[in-house]
């Protein structure tokens, strides 16, 4: 039986992947890629196998392979990160080569906010940030990354030469939000812009995190969907915003959930910078009503504005839907409150009596 483990859920609890493609990330350039592309490093999954394919040049593999090297050297990818952040960890996925992988690898990044050209970042100093590593076939290979710098580019270095199946970058998202201005609106639920879905009660469908990604749902799949409700309650998921905010706006998008779109939802906001997840029931951090509870239709991107009750400032929006079904995106379209000025995961402090004028 084939294993096809995915660490990601033990290893990177909480982080996001800022090199996907669905958020927005780019194989730039690569010192080649006879075999297969550069651009499946970064497709979802690990990578699928067929036995029987071929192409003129080889066998066909589902991620990025090089020819064999013959001269002095390795071979390296560029990739733009869709999200730039301070990365945490990275997973170097060998799924499905063997005999064919790169003993090692190391990683180098970089970080430029200016238009620069595939050739013009190459020639730029980089940092490394993960050292020569040993590879193992037909694995993921998850490392830690220390380094605290933000970053808007990578450089994997593969040696000398093979195939790599997918590269996952887990990292925590650092927009650069002092080019926000102000009164300007921005959806503080993004995650290119820091939001992240700390909780949900349940997502037997369709993750969490779905919710806040870019773009509407490409279907069904891509959104946050729970298992039908057999007792008696509702299904909830808390949003952590990128920066505290007055929201100003919602969209909940029911798009492509037709016979299990929810019957009715509710949002609540919270004030509470820094707060770890389990202590957002204590009393001092009391959720407030934003928008009360309200039919949903099928297939509909939602909209609220004048029906919004309390607009913060929050920190987090926890999303109530009753009795169960499917949330394809959530939107929280705000300003940032002047209180909070820190970029910092988990960060986003206040001292008390700020606390106590911003919760107001």
């Amino acid at each position: 039986m084939e294993r096809n483990f995915n660490l990601e859920a033990a290893s990177f609890t909480g982080l996001v992947d800022l090199a996907q493609a669905k958020v927005g990330g780019k194989a730039l350039l690569c010192s080649d890629e006879f075999f297969a592309g550069m651009d499946n490093l970064l497709k979802p999954g690990r990578g699928i196998f067929l036995p029987d394919e071929y192409t003129d040049r080889g066998k066909w593999m589902d991620g990025w392979e090089t020819r064999r090297k013959r001269v002095p050297g390795y071979d390296w990818c560029v990739i733009e990160l869709g999200i730039p952040g301070v990365i945490r960890g990275v997973d170097i996925d060998t799924n499905h080569f063997l005999g064919n992988h790169p003993p090692y690898a190391s990683l180098e990044a970089v970080s430029i906010d200016t238009a620069i050209t595939p050739d013009e970042l190459s020639k730029l100093s980089w940092t490394e940030v993960l050292t020569k590593s040993a590879l193992k076939q037909g694995s993921q290979n998850v490392f830690a990354v220390s380094h605290p710098g933000r970053w808007t580019h990578i450089r994997l270095n593969i040696f000398p030469d093979g195939g790599v199946a997918r590269l996952k970058v887990f990292g925590e998202a650092r927009p650069l939000w002092s080019l926000v201005g102000r009164g300007e609106k921005v959806d503080l639920a993004a995650i290119e812009n820091g939001g992240l879905v700390v909780a949900a009660n349940d997502m037997f469908f369709g993750n969490k995190n779905n919710m806040i990604m870019p773009g509407r749902a490409l279907n069904m799949g891509d959104g946050w969907e729970t298992r039908r409700r057999r007792e008696p309650g509702h299904d909830w998921a808390v949003v952590q915003l990128g920066h505290p905010g007055i929201i100003e706006k919602l969209e909940i998008d029911t798009n492509h959930y037709k016979g299990n779109f929810p019957d009715t939802c509710w949002v609540e906001g919270c004030f509470a910078p820094g707060a770890l997840m389990d202590t957002l029931t204590h009393t001092q951090f009391e959720w407030m009503e934003v928008l009360e509870r309200t039919k949903l239709k099928a297939d509909h991107r939602h909209l609220f504005e004048k029906e919004l009750k309390e607009k913060g400032p929050w920190t987090h929006l926890r999303i109530n839907i009753a009795p169960d079904g499917g949330i394809s995106r959530l939107r929280a379209f705000g300003t940032l409150a002047e209180q909070a000025h820190s970029t910092e995961a988990g960060g986003l402090k206040l001292e008390p009596e700020e606390y106590q004028s911003a919760k107001r």
